[in-house]
């Protein structure tokens, strides 16, 4: 199988800023006013509906970082943050959305051939495919030690293993997984296969009950012998780990940074609304040297977070070799940046925050969710360390 060099990975396009303002004040616009009332409805019913996805699919908000040639608008890599911290500022399933499926289709398009992009990567861009990235497995961590196994029989691979926590694992279209060849270990051997929802051989189990992020869907899924054509494998044997790990989770990581800064938003305007209305003793508690001295301490947080972020971008839009451990620097100073602003936002509501009628509420329930995804923060500092030590040594070698 051979793969088809391509340079639209997102990173070199990018609209005039007129259009940009546009675009951004359009998705702001719609998240304070319709986005709300999307989320009203899905914390009544616990699920997100199929007239949302087609609403966000409509309006474009499902392709928005995707290369104008590929059907989506273009936006550069980091245009697209402004407007992921927009959406954050609303539901976290309606953020999950727009951010796994302005995402999942960068992991895969540098590695596919022309048949897969028009099968696979054009009909995500345009919404018409949901692929739920599956790479995480109950027993083991989320890298080199995948235990899922395929062994190739003709043109058919045969898959066994098990994945859980596997957001949109229930209703999404295709799993983009993660697996090896019988036999290997490490990196070497792994491949990443397009498995059809349907195939024979999948037993999926709805593991959707969640402390927060209420209406995403997430699976635990069990293989047994199940088929999958070669032609649905990405890149050639060996390429699985550099599928997952460099074309999704490095550009991912920025992303979940970016939307901890947009909930943090939320939560600190949320505070300073509730700030200048509440009166105690004839005077709003914003006059309250405790509370205000939160109210400057997560502005100054936020502010901190985000530019670390949009660092973290830009060196991954120009190529450069330190964006991976950037995403990671921002990602788990992003996340412990949230967990103090909410905690703090929520301390400001006093004991009404705690109610499911305050808004807060569901911003500090669904803040939780960020902590773990794409990587735990141990994970992120494993990774910043091996950075270090790394340039350390390459420069007393020097």
């Amino acid at each position: 199988m051979t793969s088809i060099p391509v340079t639209t990975d997102g990173r070199g396009s990018r609209i005039e800023q007129p259009e940009y303002d546009a675009v951004l004040d359009e998705v702001t616009r719609w998240v304070q006013d319709p986005g709300e009332e999307w989320a009203e409805r899905i914390e009544e019913t616990g699920t997100v509906p199929r007239e949302l996805f087609d609403e966000l699919k409509q309006r474009g908000y499902l392709s928005m970082a995707a290369p104008r040639d590929l059907g989506g608008r273009g936006l550069a890599f980091s245009q697209w943050m402004g407007l992921m911290e927009v959406f954050s500022r609303s539901h976290a399933s309606i953020r999950m959305l727009v951010h796994v499926l302005n995402g999942t289709w960068r992991a895969i398009n540098p590695h596919v051939t022309e048949a897969q992009r028009e099968k696979f990567v054009k009909p995500m861009i345009a919404g018409e495919l949901l692929v739920a990235f599956t790479l995480t497995e109950p027993g083991n961590g989320t890298g080199a030690d995948i235990t899922s196994t395929v062994r190739r029989e003709g043109d058919t691979y045969l898959l066994n293993g098990r994945k859980h926590l596997i957001t949109f694992g229930v209703n999404c279209d295709y799993w983009l997984l993660f697996a090896r060849l019988e036999g290997t270990s490490g990196k070497e051997g792994t491949v990443a296969l397009l498995v059809d929802r349907h195939a024979p051989g999948v037993e999926v189990e709805d593991t959707s009950q969640t402390m927060g992020v209420h209406g995403t869907d997430h699976a635990s899924l069990t293989f047994t012998d199940t088929p999958v054509p070669v032609a649905q494998r990405l890149g050639e044997e060996g390429d699985g780990l550099a599928i997952a790990l460099g074309g999704f989770l490095t550009p991912s990581r920025i992303s979940v940074a970016m939307s901890c800064v947009g909930l943090a938003e939320r939560a600190q305007e949320l505070a300073v609304d509730y700030a200048t209305g509440r009166v105690t003793f004839g005077k709003p508690i914003a006059s309250r040297q405790a509370v205000a001295f939160m109210i400057a301490e997560n502005e100054a947080d936020i502010q901190a977070a985000k530019q670390l972020t949009l660092h973290a971008a830009r060196r991954w839009e120009e190529g450069a070799d330190d964006a991976p451990a950037l995403s990671s620097m921002a990602k788990m100073t992003a996340v412990d940046m949230l967990t103090r602003v909410t905690d703090k936002a929520l301390q400001v509501h006093g004991g009404i925050g705690y109610w499911k009628t305050s808004p807060i509420e569901r911003v500090y329930r669904d803040a939780r969710a960020q902590r773990f995804e794409e990587g735990t923060n141990e994970i992120q500092k494993t990774v910043v360390a091996r950075d270090v030590f790394t340039r350390a040594a390459q420069k007393e070698n020097a």
